[in-house]
């Protein structure tokens, strides 16, 4: 079976829209409709005509979508297509951190679940993150689930007071500064570009650190030809894409997200075929998560 044919055939039949993160399979990205960072593919199910959503990304980013799309049918190719990160926090041990700091801030990276979501303050991109804090008044600040990035963002706003949650990327996470250090060496023009999810002995030695849509903007704008790339390596199909004329290295040989890469050309059309594992979320609950995701919007653009 030609499932490419199939699935294209299927999403015109059924007025579905596809939708791909960057570290998906090149071939899932190429019939993807969209393709992109995971709230900014969220807020593209919530503004487009389509009723029937595929997500093409792990579990919290197809949660994301639902809750700013509630009326709408919002499919996950792969059931266990899960984030460990997300996954490593728990609402119990949250709900007793803010028990102890009770004039904190929670604030949670948008890699977390719907329920962790509904019981913080407001949610952030990595491209957003810096932008909210700047308007964010308060002094102590719950983060979590990434203490990298939430390291990474303390060090910008070294007055205000940093509870970090210890959890962490793996695929980042498997990076060490020797890794960067020993491709600089055999490229010593090279750009080192890195997501904000690495080790801070990392970020240190980057010369541009951002979100996955950061570093594919930065190397296309950059007048440079060579480029280190510290993060998820499906970026490279829209990287090269982009920039057929740049080479990108990746650490370690490769950095790959194991759950980034479950969904097969199969899972998408069988997914559509059968309208198959559809995400649900409580009612109440949608509603406590969406509230922190509408402060990330307000405080995106002033203070409040």
């Amino acid at each position: 079976m030609n499932y490419k044919e199939e699935i294209l055939k299927l999403k015109k039949e059924k007025n579905a829209r596809i939708l791909a993160h960057y570290y998906q399979l090149p071939e899932i990205q190429e019939i993807a409709d969209d393709i992109g960072d995971s709230y900014h593919l969220s807020v593209i199910a919530s503004q487009c005509k389509e009723q029937l959503i595929v997500f093409c990304g792990v579990k919290f980013m197809a949660e994301s979508a639902k809750i700013l799309s509630p009326k709408k049918t919002v499919l996950l190719p792969v059931l266990d297509a899960g984030c460990p990160m997300a996954e490593m926090v728990d609402v119990e041990g949250l709900l007793k951190l803010k028990e102890e700091h009770p004039d904190a801030l929670v604030v949670c990276y948008i890699n977390s679940t719907t329920e962790v979501k509904a019981h913080c303050d407001v949610s952030v991109t990595s491209s957003s993150a810096e932008r909210i804090f700047k308007n964010i008044d308060n002094k102590k600040i719950i983060f979590l689930p990434d203490k990298n990035l939430g390291q990474y963002l303390a060090s910008k706003f070294p007055e205000k007071e940093f509870i970090l949650w210890p959890g962490f990327c793996v695929t980042h996470a498997r990076v060490a500064p020797e890794d960067v250090l020993e491709l600089k060496e055999l490229h010593p023009e090279a750009v080192v570009l890195a997501h904000p999810e690495c080790e801070p002995e990392v970020c240190s030695l980057a010369d541009y650190v951002g979100s996955t849509s950061g570093i594919l903007k930065y190397a296309t704008d950059n007048e440079k030809r060579e480029f280190i790339v510290v993060t998820e390596e499906g970026i490279l199909y829209e990287m090269k894409k982009q920039n057929p004329d740049k080479t990108f290295y990746v650490p370690c040989g490769s950095m790959v997200c194991q759950n980034m890469k479950k969904t097969k050309l199969k899972d998408v059309y069988e997914s559509l075929l059968h309208e198959q594992y559809k995400i649900e979320i409580d009612e109440d609950l949608r509603q406590k998560a969406y509230t922190s995701l509408m402060n990330m919007h307000r405080l995106s653009e002033k203070k409040i």
